[in-house]
């Protein structure tokens, strides 16, 4: 026979719910606890620094560190459709002769405004720009374009860095060349970048754009370096050597930390304390290291933020990498 609710309710009497508590109370915190980092293994000779090879792996996979990665990818899709249907697609414009080498630019009313340029994420294997436009409309609304940018994946560069690298240069430099078709001031262009993403916004910003583009050495105004790697040594020693062809020359190219004298303009690097404990270093790292150049840079941990959260808080004026941005650019959200 089915029980009423009300019948329900008064078996649940105030010893049980002490009962209850107290059984609860007396499981060990270790079954209770969601467990993050590497896998349960018999600690191996170190690799890098403390970390044996599975600390170091893991250190490099987020998902070992953020169990719902997943979900917040397909959020930040569907945020950016979300975000279309509002304000409408984006112009599409090919900055390269492959078919890859497009961007996407979201307009703002204001005109001559400035310019932020969004290198995405996926450990150089993923991502696309399409799924990270959500941003766009917080920049809209504070008065700035956002551009999105979309490049080769690794494994299609042959394993090569240098070849992502080369295109994402390539993309900032078509950005200033025609920043005044597209209602932009050349002069107010900022770059930002997030995980892999955050590592080629680093190799950008530590560009000799003169030498190699015949432009002004100036033409990126700041920097958004937002959970990244700047120091390929870890890297090299990590799973990620398993579909990147780490050679010393490469390495040494893409540490944005080994060029810092080619840095000009300022930056602020960010983290969240829910990352890996190597990609938190490497923020820390960075950041220390330009300070100690004399060079302007501004480190913000964010608390208690895991990865994916971090770029997503990007869309939010009151976010820390959403703030951030809005600072550097000197903008304020409406």
């Amino acid at each position: 026979m089915q029980q009423s609710a009300g019948s329900l309710r008064g078996k649940i009497t105030r010893r049980r719910m002490l009962t209850l508590a107290a059984s609860i109370a007396a499981v060990p915190a270790i079954a209770q606890e969601c467990r993050l980092g590497p896998p349960p293994h018999h600690r191996g000779p170190p690799v890098f620094m403390d970390y044996d090879q599975v600390e170091l792996d893991a250190s490099y996979d987020q998902a070992y560190y953020e169990p719902l990665i997943g979900q917040v990818s397909q959020r930040l899709a569907s945020n950016s459709e979300a975000m279309r249907t509002r304000i409408g697609a984006p112009q599409r414009v090919a900055y390269g002769p492959t078919g890859i080498e497009k961007l996407d630019i979201y307009r703002t009313n204001r005109a001559n405004a400035p310019i932020f340029v969004f290198i995405h994420p996926g450990n150089w294997l993923v991502g696309a720009a399409k799924d990270y436009g959500y941003p766009a409309e917080m920049f809209i609304n504070a008065g700035a374009h956002y551009v999105a940018l979309d490049f080769i994946a690794i494994k299609e560069a042959g394993g090569n860095l240098g070849v992502m690298a080369a295109q994402v240069r390539s993309a900032i430099a078509w950005v200033y060349k025609n920043a005044a078709t597209i209602g932009g001031d050349p002069n107010r262009i900022y770059i930002g970048g997030h995980s892999s993403g955050g590592h080629l916004c680093g190799v950008a910003l530590v560009t000799d754009w003169q030498k190699e583009f015949g432009l002004p050495s100036d033409i990126v105004k700041g920097g958004l370096c937002m959970s990244g790697m700047y120091e390929m040594a870890p890297v090299q020693l990590s799973w990620r050597r398993t579909y990147v062809n780490f050679t010393d020359a490469m390495a040494d190219a893409m540490s944005p930390q080994r060029h810092i004298e080619r840095l000009v303009a300022p930056i602020v690097v960010t983290y969240g304390t829910f990352e890996t404990p190597d990609f938190q270093r490497q923020s820390r790292d960075f950041a220390a290291a330009v300070q100690a150049a004399g060079k302007p840079v501004q480190l913000i941990e964010a608390s208690n933020y895991a990865h994916l959260e971090m770029v997503e808080s990007l869309g939010n004026p009151y976010g820390p990498n959403g703030r951030a941005a809005l600072s550097l650019m000197k903008l304020s959200s409406k």
